[in-house]
């Protein structure tokens, strides 16, 4: 719905979900609401998907949980043929272990999209999902909950060792660009005041994050173990303020970056210049969004800066 009321607001510029969760809707469900917006917005979408984890899936949503890696893959190739359907055509005919789909009457079909399907995306922090994102993807989303050595020494290596293997498959989606997109948290402010509740705010965003086994391996992977048994105790307590708390700066540096708009910023660009393709930008839960606009322009006027420089050479 957001996403429908900005095309209609602007002209250019990309409309990607991040994320939308796949396992909350059919594959069917999925085509026809990206295919809506993809169509009207004159072929801007980016489908960003995430699978969430097992208790939300089940517990909130009431959809099933099986398999979610291999879930995933089917998935996205049950969308992608329920698009070529449409864009050619041809026959409805996807058979899969989670998903069928072999009906599709000409009076359900949307209308073929000028500027070709959207692109897909796909969020993971765990290894079997980083691996299907760079297997069957355009690209991939990581986590908020991922710090630059948990992407350089676990996510990168996979992400490219299954891309290349879809490449010398000749996965037909592999003749687009491969997107990698850096997610950091972020805690700012034009005030003291404003600077600490969203810092406060960040820490219980990475204390809820790291109560959650799924996510346990990111903190692992700096020797932070013994705090995902505290704050896993705390969650299932509903100590969250206390959760927050045991968040100490050193954690907090790994998983955020703070300090004014200004130094966010350049620590963002310092970090992940190289690393990436494009960045997403989460700020403190209920920080003004004019604090992310404005870190956003100064990381985009850090890259003209490397751009022009590279013209130079």
């Amino acid at each position: 719905m957001q996403l429908a009321r900005a095309a209609d607001a602007t002209r250019s510029i990309e409309l990607a979900t991040g994320v939308a969760i796949a396992f909350a809707r059919t594959p069917m469900t999925l085509a026809y609401e990206a295919w809506g917006l993809h169509d009207t917005s004159g072929g801007r979408a980016v489908i960003g998907l995430g699978s969430q984890v097992e208790p939300h899936v089940v517990r909130r949503y009431g959809m099933p949980w099986t398999r979610p890696a291999a879930r995933m893959h089917e998935y996205i190739h049950a969308v992608r043929a329920i698009w070529h359907s449409w864009q050619t055509g041809e026959r409805l005919d996807f058979r899969g272990d989670f998903y069928s789909h072999t009906l599709m009457t000409p009076v359900f079909a949307p209308g073929r999209v000028g500027s070709g399907v959207p692109r897909i995306l796909l969020a993971g922090v765990g290894p079997l999902m980083t691996s299907t994102a760079g297997a069957v993807a355009d690209g991939f989303i990581s986590h908020a909950f991922t710090t630059v050595e948990y992407l350089t020494r676990t996510v990168l290596p996979r992400l490219h060792a299954a891309r290349a293997g879809a490449e010398a498959g000749g996965g037909a989606w592999t003749g687009r660009p491969f997107e990698i997109v850096g997610n950091v948290l972020t805690a700012t402010g034009r005030t003291e005041e404003e600077f600490r509740t969203n810092l406060a705010a960040v820490r219980e965003r990475i204390a809820f994050y790291g109560s959650t086994p799924a996510y346990r391996a990111v903190l692992e992977t700096h020797g932070w173990g013994a705090l995902h048994e505290e704050l896993h105790r705390l969650s299932r307590q509903g100590r969250w303020q206390e959760m927050g708390e045991a968040v100490d700066d050193d954690v907090l540096d790994a998983f955020a970056v703070t300090g004014s708009p200004e130094e966010v910023a350049r620590e963002i660009h310092r970090r992940y210049s190289g690393l990436v393709t494009r960045i997403a930008v989460s700020p403190a839960p209920n920080a003004d969004p004019a604090l992310t606009l404005a870190v956003l322009a100064a990381v985009r006027g850090l890259d003209s800066v490397d751009d022009a420089r590279l013209d130079h050479r």
